[in-house]
């Protein structure tokens, strides 16, 4: 299967990766700034024949791909996201999908006319413990569901932002609860029954005077299977990162997955007693090198699959469209000072410009 790669920065990796171990034809890498692909493919001694470009739609027509990454600025998803799709391409979308949702719906609509599949990058979804953890809640082994929280609890300092100027930016990102915490806000969603009735939160940029975005956002979250959610994200946390955390409490279940992406199980409690605690714990739990886990290539396989056999992807495109709208909804309760009900049908990040001022160098 023909693949290309449009963005070339730091999650890149990961998707070459993800590309190889899945014997991909890795055919372009493409990105804006002509050293960025040039540099990726020696990093992977990637050959000659795979072909650099500095514009996508002339790699579009040129080499006709039938999956394409895209994992430029968060801004330009939807953008370059339409143009594959028109071009019949199967996309790979890292998160979020879009920054807003009249985009988001565009991309579903679009992709359904065309045929092709759409896969958001919620990798984590496929962790080990988030696995196991999904097969009890599918087992029904919590029981009734009570509440869940999402903690992402983080540091991002200027030297982050000043990498990319697009980085917490209302037009090209938005802050922290959509760039860093949008992979747990997803599980949390997902893990709790998805359909929301109303959100209310509060977000506000603490110490990071020189974005435009939130650095701290809080959420109380109303499920419409009577549950509640609790999301706290920040990057915020002295000195470095510390830890990203997802529980689910039930009447007979207790579970916490923790470590770098919530790639840990930390606790494991049933009433039923259907397995050793200590040994699901040792056997659902990695140790990722860094934040982005190892969810990328078991993502990919399962998307390669659904092209093959025209289903849809494990992360479908609604779900990070779900994702999405959760985040959007957060910020607009917090900017109105009031509940927000769902659904949520018109949101878009750059409603927030001003929120918090402007940017200070």
């Amino acid at each position: 299967m023909k693949y290309a790669l449009i963005g070339c920065g730091r999650i890149a990796p990961n998707h070459v990766v993800a590309a190889r171990q899945n014997d991909l034809e890795i055919t372009a890498l493409c990105d804006t700034v002509e050293r960025n692909a040039g540099m990726l493919g020696k990093k992977f001694d990637l050959p000659e024949m795979v072909h650099k470009y500095t514009d996508y739609r002339e790699m579009l027509e040129k080499e006709r791909p039938e999956l394409v990454a895209i994992a430029t600025e968060s801004g330009s998803h939807a953008k370059i996201a339409l143009d594959c799709i028109e071009a019949g391409c199967n996309l790979i979308i890292e998160k979020p999908i879009a920054l807003s949702l009249w985009d988001a719906d565009l991309i579903i609509e679009r992709s359904k006319e065309k045929g092709v599949r759409i896969c958001p990058c919620h990798q984590n979804r496929f962790n080990k413990s988030i696995q196991k953890i999904r097969q009890a809640l599918e087992k029904e082994r919590f029981g009734r569901l009570f509440y869940g929280t999402a903690h992402v609890r983080w540091n991002r300092g200027y030297e982050y932002y000043s990498r990319a100027k697009w980085r917490g930016t209302w037009e090209n990102d938005g802050g922290a609860l959509m760039n860093q915490c949008i992979h747990n806000i997803d599980l949390l969603r997902w893990m709790m029954g998805d359909n929301i009735t109303e959100v209310v939160g509060m977000t506000d940029r603490l110490n990071h005077e020189y974005i435009e975005g939130e650095d701290m956002g809080i959420a109380l979250i109303r499920f419409a299977n009577g549950s509640y959610g609790i999301v706290e994200g920040t990057t915020d946390i002295y000195p470095r990162n510390l830890e990203e955390t997802l529980y689910i409490f039930g009447a007979k279940g207790t579970v916490k997955a923790g470590g770098r992406s919530v790639n840990i199980i930390e606790e494991w409690r049933f009433a039923d007693l259907l397995d050793d605690a200590d040994e699901i714990k040792a056997r659902y739990s990695e140790n990722p090198p860094n934040v982005y886990g190892f969810g990328h290539i078991p993502l990919y396989r399962d998307m390669i699959d659904a092209i093959q056999n025209n289903r849809e992807p494990y992360i479908s495109a609604e779900a990070g469209r779900r994702a999405l709208e959760l985040v959007l909804a957060i910020y607009k309760s917090a900017a109105e000072g009031r509940s927000v009900k769902f659904p949520l049908t018109e949101c878009a990040t750059k409603d927030f410009v001003g929120r918090f001022g402007t940017a200070r160098s």
